[in-house]
């Protein structure tokens, strides 16, 4: 359905995330030993209280700009997951909208209501496979297919095709064939969107920017810290929450994948309402 994020910009996806999380930590705290190791061999002149006192001023400007530029990120990153999560509830809803319209229509609808049925349940079996797929017969694909599942598509397609041939008998079901027209118009916008939001919000080079960044702010505290342990701690700690919260803007940058990905909760609701006897 929408369950395959392209990686057409490069980025690394699952398990990558993380092993990008470590680089990140390597760098931050090479780079603090790199200052520590720096402040050890230069001369006394280039260790004075002055020119300390100087570089944390000249430095503090790019603190200021990348703690405002990961804020940044982050912010599009999680806004960017929230908008998917909302618009993926929206479709459960006009599919459980649909799935009342079709039951209020009466028996020549069931087959269409079947037809729904499929597509749901396949929706979740492609889109969440590490979860137990529904019960039922419907069409599953490996997990190296394309990003928009065409067959799904036709699935729908063909469910909108149906419901325009419906053939009201009736004033009543006249009316309400227009307004299951409707609703499935509303839920083939609702899927659209979903198709085109799941898409990479940070660029590779902006990550490698902004690493850069944090590597010399790093091997700047180095150089202008105390050589002590609780330095030494106080630079990893420091290291080990930056690397996270790297590993977390690109793992919000999926939300299909990793460890904080959206839930199958409302499309398995959808379906649950679905399969309800009448």
């Amino acid at each position: 359905m929408f369950g395959k994020i392209p990686n057409g910009t490069g980025r690394a996806s699952g398990m990558e995330d993380i092993g990008i999380a470590g680089l990140v930590l390597s760098l931050l705290l090479s780079g603090s030993a790199l200052g520590l190791f720096l402040q050890a061999v230069l001369r006394e002149g280039h260790r004075s209280r002055e020119t300390t006192d100087a570089i944390r001023l000249i430095i503090g400007i790019l603190v200021t700009f990348t703690a405002l530029v990961l804020g940044l990120v982050t912010g599009a990153v999680k806004s960017s997951h929230d908008l998917f999560d909302a618009r993926l509830r929206g479709l459960a809803g006009d599919v459980i909208e649909l799935d009342l319209r079709l039951r209020e229509y009466g028996d020549a609808a069931d087959t269409m209501r079947t037809t729904l049925r499929t597509y749901v349940a396949a929706a979740i079996a492609d889109t969440w496979p590490g979860e137990p797929r529904p019960p039922g017969d419907y069409p599953t694909f490996s997990t190296t297919g394309s990003f928009e599942r065409e067959e799904l598509g036709t699935v729908l397609f063909d469910l909108d095709t149906a419901i325009r041939r419906l053939e009201p008998t009736d004033d009543f079901h006249r009316k309400l064939a227009e307004h299951i027209a409707s609703r499935m118009t509303d839920l083939l916008q609702q899927r659209w969107l979903l198709v085109v939001t799941p898409q990479d919000t940070v660029s590779p080079p902006l990550i490698i920017l902004m690493v850069g960044w944090l590597t010399i702010i790093f091997t700047v505290y180095g150089l202008t810290s105390p050589r002590n342990i609780i330095v030494y701690v106080a630079l990893a700690m420091c290291a080990v929450s930056i690397s996270s919260a790297v590993y977390l803007i690109l793992d919000l940058d999926k939300p299909l994948e990793g460890l904080i990905k959206v839930s199958s909760a409302p499309m398995r609701n959808a379906l649950h309402h679905v399969e309800a006897p009448k």
